[in-house]
């Protein structure tokens, strides 16, 4: 009887939680406009023509370099000269090769009008015409020869003195006046690079490539207090490795930006966008294991109401079912409630932002009015 007489007596511990009132704040569900947002982290280098790598074209000792690492260079700016003893060497023996060639012709040209001569007054022989025509053919393939054979020995020589090709600031210098060097990239001598020219090389997961285009707002998360930094996107890659679970894509800064080659940084890019849509505050979301749901504010009770999510942001979350436009949804307070818990609504604190859900890309005039 005694036990029988303290259960009767006494609420289950469910019971006395379940008429325990929770303060709660809210929030009206709206019907809006969400973008997409896809997030991706990459690197900050030299956009297409704006890094020149100067390397020797073939072992070389330095004689001058002109300009130390930072320095700004304008286009036709001497950077780096080398000394090739062996370069003009070989422009003065390929030029020796050019005018024996052509004297070589002269002389072809000569016998061959010559023997043409006296074939028409019948004193040569017409096999001495052709021999001497295959002797000027042959001149002439030999010069063409020699021609080409200088051309690129003064090309080569060109190559020892190196010139800016843009304006740009030097980034990196690895050796002085003095050094010997390889003709190597891995041996170069001076990086310059066009700061006005930079994009970010973004990895993209593979199956978020088709939701970019090429042209879509994108930006460079730099810092909490700091603004991101505009870019759009530049292209994308026509063809992926197999195999592989992300891909470049490239981004392009709208203005120069203050940022250093090699910096890794955090990209978000602007995919598609649902119009006339549900939306609640992202904080507003409870997930228990495979579901998703919110708690509506019914009078002085909690609703838990399953939902289908769509797009989903920093701020919003895009309800596809479950949930109307117009109903309060609990924005706080609502972690571990139970369905049907009774709540208080409390008024969010002066000093925090009210939760508030705007539709993006609303902008609007001088007259406070909505366009």
């Amino acid at each position: 009887m005694s036990v029988g007489a303290l259960g009767c007596g006494r609420k289950s511990t469910e019971e006395v939680e379940t008429e325990t009132v929770v303060p709660v704040t809210t929030a009206a569900a709206q019907m809006g406009t969400i973008r997409a947002v896809i997030h991706a982290t990459g690197d900050v280098n030299p956009g297409p023509g704006a890094e020149l790598i100067v390397t020797a074209p073939q072992p070389a000792r330095i004689a001058e370099i002109t300009k130390a690492e930072g320095d700004r260079v304008r286009r036709g700016d001497v950077l780096v000269r080398f000394e090739i003893p062996d370069l003009n060497a070989a422009v003065v023996s390929k030029g020796a090769e050019v005018t024996a060639a052509e004297a070589r012709v002269r002389v072809s040209r000569d016998n061959l009008a010559r023997l043409q001569d006296l074939l028409a007054r019948g004193v040569a022989a017409r096999k001495e015409v052709e021999d001497a025509d295959k002797e000027l053919a042959d001149a002439q393939s030999v010069l063409s020869q020699a021609q080409a054979g200088r051309g690129s020995a003064q090309q080569l020589a060109s190559r020892s003195t190196v010139v800016a090709t843009f304006n740009g600031v030097i980034a990196k210098r690895n050796h002085n006046p003095g050094d010997l060097v390889d003709a190597a990239t891995t041996d170069f001598v001076l990086r310059v690079i066009d700061p006005a020219r930079l994009q970010v090389d973004a990895s993209v997961p593979i199956p978020d490539l088709s939701r970019i285009n090429v042209g879509s707002t994108a930006r460079v998360v730099v810092g909490e207090e700091q603004e991101p930094v505009p870019m759009k996107v530049a292209s994308r890659p026509a063809a992926v490795e197999p195999g592989t679970a992300a891909a470049p894509v490239r981004l392009s800064f709208v203005s120069t930006p203050a940022l250093a080659v090699g910096t890794p940084v955090q990209v978000e890019i602007d995919a598609e966008e649902h119009t006339n849509v549900v939306l609640v505050p992202a904080q507003s979301i409870v997930r228990e294991a495979d579901e998703t749901a919110v708690f509506v504010a019914a009078g002085n009770k909690a609703q838990r109401r399953p939902v289908v999510l769509g797009i989903i942001n920093k701020d919003h979350a895009e309800i596809k079912s479950g949930l109307k436009a117009g109903e309060q949804v609990i924005v706080t307070g609502q972690a571990g409630l139970p369905d049907s818990a009774s709540i208080t609504t409390e008024k969010p604190s002066e000093k925090e932002e009210k939760p508030k859900i705007e539709e993006p890309n609303t902008k609007k005039d001088g007259t406070g009015e909505k366009k």
